[in-house]
């Protein structure tokens, strides 16, 4: 007895490596196509629920569906609504195990058939080649599945007719809601409701659960989900956490629905049931809940977001919004993520220089120079831990720039503090027309007609700046030697001239290196 509840502890060990090998096999074949399939098929709720259905059944993991949503969101490319649809979707994706074991690993018993095919995909995973490799490792997690299954019902077969439904909670409201705590409990253990659905699916086929106590326990464990979700998102930025906080709602709402479901499924599947179809008809169960859940969601998805949105405010920095934590473990959203932050800071630390040099202010947001300080610190420190395997990827080229862009900002915001200088430029008339021409070339400096016009633009400003340093330090001297000036004035303005060149290259160099960000198009501030 004993070393048959170990071969069913063995089987769901078995079963969660399998779980865990074959997502990240099926994961890292995705590669990029997931992004692409996600932002290419999700312009509305809908869209992105059947999207997010899809894609989670393709790669057997909600989460790595969900991160990508909140990595959307994060870097400007999706609404929050339109993410929340692809949460929802998931859900549904997540389903497609149970029919893949209530259909393939109970009916057709392939345990034992597929232990050549482990062999086989550890050959292929110790290929050496990339894609060989992840392919060789989801072949061996999608046969380990189904040998775990095979041991949870070889060790749980031993305990037919000694454990039975009467051991567990009635099949009354009371032992309902009991079962759905075990639920709960199970997938908190476990960490995947797959894992349960499929211990409920063995437990049920032995004979050691009725019906209602296994769709029960289903209905728990599709609830206990959401505090995996919680805790994956609490150390994320705030899309994160609201998407987390959207989850557990969304999946409390769906489980309290389901419970009062179970009654009529019971009644109305019966006939299925006691045709010895049991198992079939829990994963029906399970997969009817949840897209009946989606589907009276969907109409109130912009509501329930801005329900979201008021239970999680955003408090966080306006600049630094973007750099949401879970979003680091996908290199490409977090890419994208900071390249917001940075388009941001640069919009913010312009707005500030031209304010400093006497610009109208008109509609733009104007942040404090400590605020803006912390932001190039804090984009950094993130672009520091974005891991990137391939060096010559489009990101790793991507995160130089911003780290050059980054640091002539830092310089520029520098330059703003030295008011001696920017006070000097205006006592004469000569510095001062520069000032204009200056200010004239940065004016739509955040929102350019032409990126690569305003890159020239600023170029051929630097240029002249660097020209007039030496005509106007030949006549500030002339002036000083003649006594229409002061030697202190004159150094104060040299000092000035060359103030203005060094703040026109500043600003060229970091349009260049936006530029090879290649923006499509400039993200306006509000929505970083």
């Amino acid at each position: 007895m004993v070393w048959s509840f170990l071969s069913a502890l063995g089987g769901i060990g078995l079963f969660l490596v399998g779980m865990l090998m074959l997502t990240e096999g099926l994961r890292a074949l995705a590669g990029r196509g997931l992004r692409n399939i996600l932002a290419r098929f999700t312009s509305t709720p809908l869209s992105g629920a059947i999207t997010g259905a899809l894609t989670t059944a393709a790669i057997q993991s909600s989460s790595a569906t969900t991160v990508t949503a909140v990595g959307f969101v994060a870097s400007g490319l999706l609404t929050f609504p339109q993410a929340l649809g692809i949460v929802f979707g998931a859900n549904i994706g997540t389903t497609l195990t149970g029919w893949l074991i209530a259909l393939l690993g109970f009916k057709l018993d392939l345990g034992q058939v597929l232990l050549p095919v482990v062999f086989v995909g550890a050959l292929l995973k110790l290929s050496g080649r990339k894609r060989i490799s992840f392919l060789g490792q989801a072949l061996a997690g999608f046969s380990l599945i189904f040998i775990g299954v095979e041991q949870m019902k070889i060790g749980l077969e031993a305990f037919e007719g000694i454990i039975t439904p009467t051991d567990f909670p009635s099949d009354t409201v009371i032992g309902k809601l009991k079962l759905v705590a075990i639920g709960v409990l199970i997938t908190l253990v476990t960490q995947s409701s797959s894992a349960g659905v499929a211990t409920a699916l063995a437990a049920l086929s032995a004979g050691a659960l009725s019906f209602p106590q296994a769709a029960a326990l289903v209905i728990g464990m599709d609830v206990g989900t959401t505090f995996t979700a919680v805790l994956a998102t609490l150390g994320g930025g705030v899309m994160a956490r609201r998407t987390g906080v959207a989850h557990v709602i969304y999946n409390l709402m769906t489980g309290v629905m389901a419970f009062f479901l179970l009654g009529p499924f019971t009644a109305v599947a019966g006939f299925w049931i006691q045709d010895g179809s049991p198992l079939t008809a829990l994963v029906a169960f399970h997969s009817l809940f949840n897209l009946l859940g989606v589907i009276l969601i969907l109409p109130f998805t912009r509501p329930f977001a801005r329900l979201i949105e008021v239970l999680v405010p955003d408090r966080g920095a306006a600049l630094t919004r973007s750099l949401d934590e879970l979003v680091l473990s996908d290199p490409v959203a977090a890419t994208e993520a900071a390249k917001i932050a940075t388009f941001a800071i640069s919009t913010a630390t312009v707005q500030h220089l031209r304010a400093v040099l006497g610009a109208p202010n008109g509609s733009a947001l104007i942040l404090g120079r400590q605020s803006m300080e912390i932001a190039v610190s804090e984009t950094r420190s993130y672009l520091e831990r974005i891991e990137i395997a391939d060096k010559t990827s489009p990101q790793m080229a991507e995160i130089q720039s911003m780290f050059h862009a980054l640091d002539h900002l830092g310089r520029l915001l520098y330059r703003c503090t030295q008011s001696e200088r920017i006070t000097e430029l205006a006592r004469d008339h000569r510095l001062k027309r520069l000032t204009k021409l200056l200010l004239l070339a940065t004016r739509h400096y955040d929102d350019p007609p032409d990126l690569k016009d305003c890159e020239r633009l600023l170029d051929r400003v630097r240029t002249m700046l660097q020209h007039q340093r030496i005509v106007q330090r030949d006549r500030l001297i002339a002036a000083a030697a003649d006594g229409t000036l002061s030697g202190e004035a004159v150094w104060i303005r040299l000092d000035a001239l060359r103030w203005l060149h060094r703040v026109s290259y500043h600003l060229w160099r970091i349009r260049k290196h936006l530029n090879a960000l290649n923006p499509e198009p400039n993200v306006p501030l509000k929505q970083a």
